[in-house]
């Protein structure tokens, strides 16, 4: 059974596409929702969520309301907002087309609010509000328009917050129709989160995204097959590690075993290894290029040393004559990758043994870029009839994946996850972790992760966590995947003492404690 454990499912978290947005309100009316009743409820919701941050509004609000129901949930907003006392005007840049928006603004004008005849002055201190369009946008805007709010927003003078979607920005792509697309202060996702407001290419348009529940019931979210979480610091309070038995021997606390480094790369070596320890695994081993295991013991005398790599005249280590002295079958998992440098004819010799290992395998930098280069290729991936996780940032995707076409990321990971039978973290601004049905998009966690070092941190700690977690449970889903990659983020947003991936490592090691005293107070 593939069950879904983290996070829940309800508004806040899942994220469908346009498509998936207009079935769903199609639904809500069939069942008799009337369609001013949604319209009614967004307005009142947005008015709400700004009654709540005044500061937005002392200087009063100008909303700029489109011709569909996009625009009719801004003047419903405004309507409120007027009512409340606030000094409110609109603008209509198009003729407005649906019935229900009409009447809105009709009464807008019979109750006193102020019907702009010309383009507000982007000089002002007003707020303005994008209800022009909406989940709707299939093609381009009028230029002018979106010159006109951008000249608003760099001005600084007031805000732009943008209901649903920045008009302008695919609402799939998360990129603009033509050269540009509004750029907002805030954007109110309503009723669900879009994906394309999730996608790095919306960073610079969507400003602070915020989720206005409208009711959308939880018997029809649990009916959407393909499962999309946004997933935010705010769920860590969610998550549980598992707590072993207090009898637990080093041995049933998590064995994992890394081959990082060479001669080229040798602090990546270290840094998988500061993750490992970090994750409280109680029995980690290393395979490690030369140079660094004759001073391994000085830095991290912790680690089992189960054998030493050569290196190649490129300074590239070999695994092959290490990896066939080892049983590999006494660890739960497995990381490869961190630095170990390109060498073709090396991994050749090696991936039988890899494909063959019966427990978790972490593909990390350049087992990809190897898997990637290599004769068998992707195809590596099938050959492994047991379960596998693999950490590519976007270029190391695309060379694995180069004929692998989708409009955004997230579906890019999930057909890859999908077609190969693992399961993919893909590196970015916004990451994503994804298998053959489920996709975790990870969003507002710190930039401060995308660091030289901080990826090699990662995979040392994903190999540690999952050995522990695989002693409690054979058969972690992907979501265990999905809470080591937010805890990494997270311990590196809140590190007082740098940024750098060392010092990240002590931060993450007290994150785990701390999570774990919890669970068990």
């Amino acid at each position: 059974m593939n069950e879904i454990v983290w996070p829940t499912i309800d508004s806040k978290h899942l994220i469908v596409d346009s498509k998936q947005m207009l079935i769903l309100e199609k639904e809500m009316f069939s069942d008799g929702m009337p369609q001013e009743a949604l319209m009614e409820k967004a307005g009142i919701q947005i008015s709400r969520w700004l009654l709540k941050r005044k500061f937005l509004l002392k200087h009063g609000i100008t909303v700029l309301v489109g011709p569909g129901h996009n625009g009719g949930d801004g003047a419903v907003l405004a309507r409120e907002l007027f009512l409340k006392g606030f000094l409110v005007k609109v603008w209509c840049p198009f003729p407005i087309k649906k019935t229900l928006t009409n009447k809105h603004l009709n009464y807008l004008t019979t109750i006193g609010v102020k019907k702009l005849v010309e383009p507000p002055d982007a000089n002002g201190k007003e707020l303005w509000i994008d209800a022009v369009f909406g989940n709707n946008q299939k093609r381009k805007v009028d230029n002018k328009l979106i010159k006109l709010f951008n000249q608003k927003f760099h001005n600084k003078y007031g805000k732009v917050i943008s209901i649903d979607i920045p008009t302008g920005l695919c609402p799939d792509k998360g990129e603009p129709f033509s050269d540009n697309a509004v750029k907002a202060n805030y954007t109110l996702a309503i009723g669900l989160n879009k994906i394309g407001l999730t996608q790095d290419s919306a960073l610079p348009f969507i400003g602070e995204l915020h989720h206005i529940d409208v009711g959308v019931p939880i018997s029809k979210l649990s009916k959407i097959n393909k499962k999309i979480f946004k997933v935010t610091y705010k769920d860590l309070k969610n998550i549980d590690l598992p707590s072993l038995p207090k009898n637990s021997t080093k041995y049933q606390r998590g064995r994992t075993l890394l081959i990082a480094g060479s001669e080229k790369y040798p602090g990546a070596a270290f840094l998988a290894l500061k993750g490992a320890l970090s994750s409280g695994a109680g029995f980690i081993s290393a395979v490690l290029p030369e140079l660094v295991a004759e001073s391994i013991w000085k830095v991290a005398p912790e680690i089992v040393l189960k054998g030493t790599m050569k290196s190649n005249q490129s300074g590239n280590a070999s695994l092959f004559s290490a990896l066939k002295n080892i049983d590999l079958s006494k660890y739960d998992s497995l990381a490869v990758g961190p630095g170990i440098g390109i060498d073709n004819d090396d991994w050749q010799k090696s991936k039988d043994i890899l494909i063959s290992f019966e427990g978790l395998l972490i593909l990390d930098a350049d087992a990809l870029n190897r898997i990637s280069e290599s004769k068998l290729g992707t195809k590596f991936f099938l050959e492994r009839k047991f379960k596998t996780w693999i950490t590519p940032h976007s270029k190391e995707f695309l060379r694995l994946f180069p004929n692998m076409k989708c409009k955004t990321n997230v579906g890019l990971a999930l057909d890859a996850a999908k077609e190969y039978k693992i399961s993919i973290l893909l590196k970015g601004a916004n990451s994503i972790v994804a298998d053959n049905k489920k996709v975790w998009q990870l969003f507002g966690t710190d930039s401060q992760t995308a660091r030289a070092g901080l990826g090699d941190l990662l995979s040392g700690f994903i190999a540690g966590s999952s050995a522990i977690d695989l002693t409690f449970c054979r058969n972690i889903k992907t979501d265990f995947f999905a809470k080591y990659v937010l805890l990494h983020s997270f311990a590196a947003s809140k590190c007082k003492k740098g940024s750098n991936a060392s010092v990240i490592g002590d931060e993450l090691s007290k994150l785990v404690r701390d999570i774990k005293m919890r669970q068990i107070s």
